[in-house]
């Protein structure tokens, strides 16, 4: 079983996304933003059912810093992260199952 999606900030990005040990789905949202609020019950959905990859999410206000970094010009964004390298984005607030067959094919 596993466990609910997590915040993380640009204090703690590098210590929870780049130096897991499994992989990382991070979401990049904002409270303003409906796709993302569609979006989230989603993640947790997922976050509850999936096993091998945490999911967190990043509010892109309050830590402007790492969606800087790589580069997220619009939101929700999510990216898949191994080893402390992106392998994967999706833009835009996706399906269950379309979210679910990502995570398979990359994670």
């Amino acid at each position: 079983m596993g466990t609910s999606t997590k915040a993380v900030t640009d204090a703690d990005f590098e210590a929870e996304v780049l130096k897991s040990a499994q992989p990382v789905l991070v979401d990049f949202w904002a409270t303003w933003c409906g796709p993302c609020k569609m979006l989230g019950p989603v993640l947790e959905e997922i976050a509850s059912e999936a096993e091998g990859i945490a999911i967190v999410k990043i509010n892109v206000d309050e830590s402007p810093a790492t969606p800087g970094k790589y580069g997220i010009r619009s939101i929700p964004t999510l990216m898949i992260f191994k080893n402390g390298e992106v392998v994967a984005t999706k833009v835009g607030a996706q399906p269950k199952a379309a979210i679910q067959a990502w995570i398979k094919e990359n994670a």
